[in-house]
């Protein structure tokens, strides 16, 4: 609890990955993947329930035994290739509502951000319920500018963007954002209202460049490996 704010944080974790067979719980180091998650949001000064939403009982069993709960599982046609991210979230709100209990605040920690750490996260609820907005979404400054891209049209290629200024060296281009994907947070209401996480009162959460790391790859998951035995000093 921060300032008198409940705060649900849910994990969301399916079975069914495709690029990455189990991902989300495939052994990193000598732990699953979503261990990282749970350790550091366990760590957490703010949180008052931490919850995986899954529909696979292995990966369940992965979550109970490193600490986070299942009070729940999450029906399988939510769990789908097709499913938007915020359907599991929003299943989890309304599990809890019907059950009479409520949250001020829901945070949304998916275990692919693996250097997400538990600074991070109490940062994000600080800066959003002291700054009294609708959510709060992560973000890493990012290496491609939209100013360079281009697209192929007719065989020739053509800005992306119309009316694009040029910019001939990077540091000369203004700074843009890309989401991370490692926090996700913002009001209940709002998040049940609009079935969204941005509103015109989104907060950025800046992250850096490492901590930002997001696992969708078998490359990833080896530099991953990489980084965590360079930090142990291994």
């Amino acid at each position: 609890m921060y300032n008198g704010k409940k705060i649900l944080a849910i994990i969301p974790a399916r079975g069914g990955s495709k690029g990455i067979p189990h991902k989300n719980i495939k052994e990193v180091n000598g732990r699953p993947l979503i261990a990282y998650s749970i350790g550091e949001a366990k760590k957490s000064r703010y949180i008052d329930r931490l919850i995986i939403s899954t529909e696979n009982k292995q990966i369940a069993e992965v979550g109970k035994k490193f600490g986070a709960d299942v009070p729940f599982m999450r029906p399988a046609a939510l769990a789908q290739d097709s499913t938007p991210g915020i359907e599991p979230i929003l299943h989890a709100l309304d599990w809890f509502t019907q059950r009479k209990e409520r949250y001020d605040y829901v945070m949304c920690l998916q275990c692919t951000s693996p250097l997400r750490t538990q600074e991070h996260i109490d940062q994000a609820i600080e800066g959003l319920i002291d700054r009294n907005k609708d959510s709060i979404v992560s973000v890493c400054e990012s290496k491609v500018l939209p100013f360079w891209m281009k697209k192929i049209s007719g065989g020739l290629l053509k800005d992306f963007l119309d009316s694009v200024p040029f910019y001939a060296r990077r540091q000369d281009a203004p700074a843009v954002y890309q989401l991370n994907g490692a926090i996700y947070m913002a009001r209940s209401e709002v998040l049940e209202a609009r079935k969204n996480w941005y509103t015109e009162n989104t907060l950025p959460y800046i992250m850096d460049e490492e901590s930002s790391m997001d696992i969708d790859t078998l490359m990833d998951l080896k530099f991953l490996e990489f980084l965590l035995r360079e930090k142990k000093g291994c």
